[in-house]
């Protein structure tokens, strides 16, 4: 039982090695082996997540700036979802950790998630 996530995790890590190397050396900007938004080819329009593989690459090159000109969205979000995954490694957390995590991750913050989503891609394309 051990072996099988000691496999599965050992897998995880070459296929993120992978895309970390991918997205670092080659721009999605220049590179047609990236896909393009759906949404934008169809409709001209920006969706929420478009730069973001544009954000990734400049993220992995150490350029915050651009990478926040991409998708300021995309990019804000990383240390949200970091926390989200912490608190999902947690085993046994105490009353504390509980509350936090409700207040962040609960009913009433995935309407405030979805708020600004819906925010961003107006403006975005205003």
């Amino acid at each position: 039982m051990e072996y099988k996530k000691l496999l599965k995790f050992v897998l995880l890590f070459i296929l993120l090695s992978i895309l970390v190397y991918v997205y670092r050396t080659y721009n999605p900007y220049d590179s047609a082996y990236f896909p393009k938004c759906p949404f934008r080819e169809l409709t001209g329009y920006k969706c929420p997540g478009c730069g973001s593989q544009r954000a990734i690459h400049h993220l992995l090159n150490f350029d915050l700036r651009d990478a926040l000109r991409e998708n300021m969205l995309m990019v804000l979000s990383i240390p949200y979802l970091i926390v989200g995954v912490i608190f999902e490694m947690i085993k046994n957390p105490g009353q504390g950790i509980l509350k936090w995590r409700k207040r962040l991750y609960g009913p009433t913050a995935i309407y405030v998630i979805l708020t600004l989503i819906v925010g961003f891609w107006i403006l975005r394309n205003l």
